[in-house]
């Protein structure tokens, strides 16, 4: 990959050409199915899990049967991986599989599986990065707009995982990139990340949620509250503290008014929360076609990381 890692931990470790590369071969995908059809015939891909999923599995297990190949999940509390070396366990499977595919808490974990493997590791979300995602939202808005250069997209609410693959991946593809965001989560800080975006001019953070409004294209939006905590019990007291901070950050037809901009969440989304429902199903909302998009994409990631793109 143009000597870049062989993996994909983060975007930090992507050039703007390529992320673009896999951009342009996701729509390609979507408009024509068959075009890659068989090329990862007799390849596998485990999918290793810790976390809950909807869209990373059923995009990675799809996604592998459409190109011809074999998807194997893996629950972690159905394995060893709780009980042995982390790093030994991943060097196996690189053995018996083309691709791993982790959806882990921990960003280190995942680096250690990274370092490990001696096949392509696709970072699934983890607390600090969720590329793949990152990746579907640009495929979804070049398709929307025709472009990426110059589009302004506005993030509301808790600095995440999302947020940082949003900006490296938005920066680094000619995108303006506003974060109005009153609080990050400790487990995304990374200070090299928002150093490199501070330095560039086409990043902004300000708690002036109004006026990003009025300048954007489009209108990005995640849980205020990771999905496994929602409803646990142990984590009521820190749920009620995040609605009172992040109630005026809500978007809302009100805050809206008539802006045309394109609304996202990646999902699941917590209705009346971080976004009106309405608006989940509002003419200008697009999350339907960003998490079909998670198909498309991550076949395009996985022919990029198997050198079959051109």
């Amino acid at each position: 990959m143009s000597g870049a890692s062989p993996h994909l931990v983060s975007l930090q470790s992507w050039t703007g050409d390529e992320i673009r590369q896999v951009v342009d071969a996701g729509i390609q995908l979507k408009a024509d199915p068959g075009a890659f059809a068989g090329s990862l015939a007799g390849r596998s891909m485990a999918m290793l899990f810790q976390k809950t999923s909807t869209r990373t599995r059923c995009s990675g297990e799809v996604g592998m049967f459409q190109l011809g190949g074999q998807a194997v999940f893996l629950d972690w509390r159905s394995t060893n991986f709780g009980l042995a070396d982390l790093g030994d366990e991943a060097r196996v499977l690189s053995r018996y599989f083309d691709f791993i595919l982790v959806r882990f808490l921990a960003h280190a974990d995942v680096v250690t599986v990274a370092q490990a493997s001696d096949v392509p590791v696709m970072n699934g979300c983890c607390d600090r990065y969720h590329p793949l995602q990152g990746l579907c939202d640009l495929q979804t808005i070049q398709e929307k707009f025709g472009r990426l250069e110059g589009i302004r997209l506005i993030y509301v609410g808790v600095h995440n995982n999302v947020t940082n693959s949003l900006i490296i991946a938005g920066l680094r593809t000619g995108m303006h990139i506003t974060v109005v965001a009153p609080e990050v989560n400790e487990c995304a800080t990374d200070t090299a990340l928002l150093a490199e975006a501070r330095a560039s001019d086409r990043y902004l953070e300000t708690d002036d949620i109004a006026a990003a409004v009025a300048e954007a294209d489009v209108l990005y939006t995640d849980t205020w509250l990771d999905m496994e905590y929602f409803d646990d019990p142990d984590y009521a007291e820190e749920k009620a503290r995040r609605i009172r901070l992040f109630e005026p950050y809500r978007l809302s037809r009100a805050l809206l008014g008539s802006s045309e901009a394109l609304i996202m969440h990646c999902l699941p989304a917590h209705r009346g929360y971080e976004i009106e429902s309405e608006l989940v199903d509002d003419p200008r909302s697009v999350v339907f076609d960003q998490a079909e998009n998670r198909l498309h994409s991550q076949k395009a990631t996985l022919l990029k990381l198997a050198g079959l793109l051109p």
